[in-house]
């Protein structure tokens, strides 16, 4: 998932333990959960996942135009949908010029301008390319490549390494000092997802370098390039020497490796290559004094291939890289080349999405909060608001009671784990305070200069958050986005309003269903805060060991008993997941799992659901979790996630419930079934 900082909010920090009880059981509440998904000549305990979903899944067929289809899709559709009528009103009645409406409806209109876009072919980036052309020098290079940085990576987002400039950018908190604000810098520079797309020996993976050679020369033929095969070569071959300097996924992952502060001169003194003064002059960035680098041997091989390869290699990577970005918002034969490539060979996906539907998600990348505060207006009532901040506050109670009854766990890590829940802040739906977008100019016939003024504009809104108070209660994700994200710097979560939706949350369902649903989703993000990377930071947001050294021990030792489980797990013959890559997202789903039935349980005060159509309260419960869960993805995207992604698959996911003990008694689970596991061998962590 790629974030963008997108504004602030003035989040409620909950401190006690108040329990707030769901709706009572009710013959006019539904049961939140779809029985004919299933497949019930699966046992539950030999395949839950397919036994929830199994019916579905033999009907459903993956849309052309996507990878996968699922939950999140069915919910992304009801947003699309929103925000499409959103943006067609917007530019109703002749907005304002400057107005967030007319922003809209102009950018809108720019990129679905087809016969314009024709006609204009490459002119917008006659002058970039011809700046490019001008590079005579490393300090013309180190200018360029300044010029272009851009602060859209988040490092403690596994899915956010890849971009295209040669470093990444983070702007944020320290890791040692969260009081104050730091740049971040980070691997970049490659055209494929990942290192492993470049440097594995499998089969697979050459046939995709073949498919990326001919998409690069394919597309430089196309703009006029006269040696297409030369620059081909002396592309591929620099990109595979960036990605030899690239560190694996599993590595750039661990924290404790990236809190490298640098000066100024550390940067030329330690990596040597790159005009570091003029670089970051160009970025804006010359006023900083320390910078964070979070993969140091990969920064000194990226520097060191700026000081040692050929000005025209260079020239040509820039030129490659610069059409690459731009070709979606240029003539079609290049916007259909692009998707060949990302969207056909990569991902499996034979179709391209309509253009309303790419224009949409354009408009909400670059405007998100103009959009995002017209549709929660809309689409997200205070009564949700209210009934999920309730759901929040017990699975809080709940977690901190697990803490509390941990055996193996000191109180002095306890208290410390406490003082996280007690001080996490927790965003629902949106943001109190928006952005205004003021100064960025969006013209009805200028796509690419719209998404290049967007992107300066967005990098000149993190600069300025130089030398400024912390903003503990920014927002990371737009209304309008189906996702969740835990900030473990700012100890916070962000539940925006387009997730909470059925039948993730349904306010027509009982607890059953909600719990097993958007409350394993919240529990999941706040067990974020105790996994493998955010239990390494304190309440403060710190990167701060708080554990002794035996809890630290337990905790490893558990973690890596999960690790063993999802290696185990074989998604395509001789495919494996990564039980290392996806540790802090199986800690989360496990732990946040068990919290969202604790909590399930406390919302009841008491009482137990009625059976209904055979199925009891825990049944539901976990029905639900798993049914959250269901998913279709096509192989290629499926090999995709495995290599580049922190997520275990859907499917696997699901299976999470043999790690706790309420499921095996809710459906009977025995020794024998494929999913059992020993009392002794479930994994619980928190």
């Amino acid at each position: 998932m790629k974030m963008h900082v997108l504004g602030s909010i003035a989040l409620v920090t909950f401190t006690s333990p108040i329990l707030f009880a769901a709706s009572p059981p009710s013959p006019t509440k539904e049961i939140g959960v779809n029985l004919a998904l299933r497949d019930p000549a699966v046992k539950p305990g030999d395949d839950f996942e397919e036994h929830a979903n199994g019916a579905w899944r033999k009907t459903t067929e993956i849309p052309a135009d996507r990878s996968s289809v699922g939950v999140s899709f069915e919910v992304f559709q009801k947003a699309e949908k929103r925000n499409a009528d959103l943006i067609k009103e917007a530019g109703a009645g002749k907005p304002a010029a400057g107005s967030p409406q007319r922003m809209i409806a102009d950018y809108y209109a720019a990129y679905m301008d087809t016969a314009g876009i024709e006609k204009r072919g490459l002119a917008p980036l006659k002058e970039r390319l011809a700046k490019i052309a001008e590079i005579k020098s490393k300090t013309d290079l180190a200018r360029a490549l300044g010029q272009q940085l851009r602060a859209d990576v988040d490092p403690l987002n596994a899915t956010n390494f890849w971009t295209e400039n040669l470093l990444g950018l983070f702007i944020t908190q320290a890791l040692g000092d969260p009081s104050h604000t730091v740049p971040y810098f980070l691997q970049g520079g490659l055209g494929m997802p990942d290192r492993e797309y470049y440097l594995s020996p499998k089969p697979e993976m050459q046939k995709l370098r073949e498919a990326y050679q001919t998409y690069i020369g394919e597309l430089l033929k196309l703009a006029g390039n006269s040696e297409p095969a030369a620059n081909v070569e002396r592309i591929m071959t620099l990109e595979l020497k960036i990605a030899s300097a690239h560190l694996d996924r599993t590595t750039s992952e661990d924290v404790h490796k990236a809190n490298n502060v640098w000066s100024v001169a550390e940067l030329s003194s330690n990596a040597p290559g790159l005009e570091w003064n003029t670089f970051l002059s160009a970025a804006g960035l010359d006023q900083q004094k320390t910078f964070i680098i979070w993969q140091p041997d990969a920064i000194k091989g990226l520097s060191a291939l700026v000081g040692s390869e050929p000005i025209e290699i260079w020239r040509d990577w820039l030129t490659f890289h610069t059409l690459n970005q731009s070709a979606p918002f240029l003539p079609k034969a290049y916007d259909e080349l692009r998707f060949g490539f990302y969207g056909k060979t990569l991902q499996g996906t034979p179709q391209q999405r309509d253009r309303w539907k790419r224009a949409i998600t354009n408009v909400n990348a670059d405007l998100g909060d103009a959009v995002g505060k017209i549709y929660v207006g809309k689409y997200f009532p205070a009564s949700s608001k209210k009934e999920l901040q309730d759901m929040v506050k017990n699975l809080l109670t709940a977690f901190e009671r697990r803490v509390d009854g941990l055996e193996w766990m000191a109180p002095a890590t306890k208290a410390q784990a406490k003082a996280k829940i007690k001080t996490l802040r927790v965003g629902v739906g949106y943001p109190e305070t928006w952005r205004d977008y003021k100064g960025l100019v969006i013209r009805p016939d200028d796509p690419v200069g719209n998404a290049w003024r967007a992107s300066e504009w967005e990098y000149r809104h993190q600069l300025a958050k130089f030398g400024k108070g912390i903003d503990h209660d920014e927002w990371w994700m737009t209304p309008q986005t189906v996702n969740a994200v835990n900030l473990p710097l700012q100890n916070a979560l962000n539940f925006p309003a387009a997730i909470l939706e059925p039948p993730y949350f349904n306010p027509k369902a009982d607890a059953a269903a909600n719990y097993g649903s958007i409350g394993a989703i919240i529990g999941h993000e706040v067990s974020h805060s105790f996994d493998n990377t955010g239990a390494e930071f304190n309440a403060a947001g710190k990167l701060e060991n708080w554990w002794t050294p035996e809890d630290q021990v337990h905790f490893k030792e558990a973690s890596k008993r999960l690790v063993e489980q999802y290696d185990a797990y074989e998604v395509l013959p001789g495919v494996h997941v990564s039980g290392e890559q996806t540790l802090g997202e199986n800690i989360a789903d496990v732990a946040g799992l068990a919290a969202a039935y604790d909590a399930y349980k406390l919302s009841l005060g008491g009482k137990a659901l009625p059976v209904v159509d055979g199925l009891t309260g825990d049944q539901r419960f976990f029905l639900a979790f798993a049914q959250s869960w269901r998913d279709k993805v096509r192989e290629a995207a499926l090999r995709q996630q495995i290599v580049v992604d922190g997520h275990a698959p859907a499917r696997e996911r699901a299976q999470t419930v043999r790690n706790l003990d309420p499921w095996y008694d809710a459906y009977e689970v025995k020794a024998g079934d494929k999913l059992y596991l020993a009392p002794e061998a479930r994994v619980r962590i928190w």
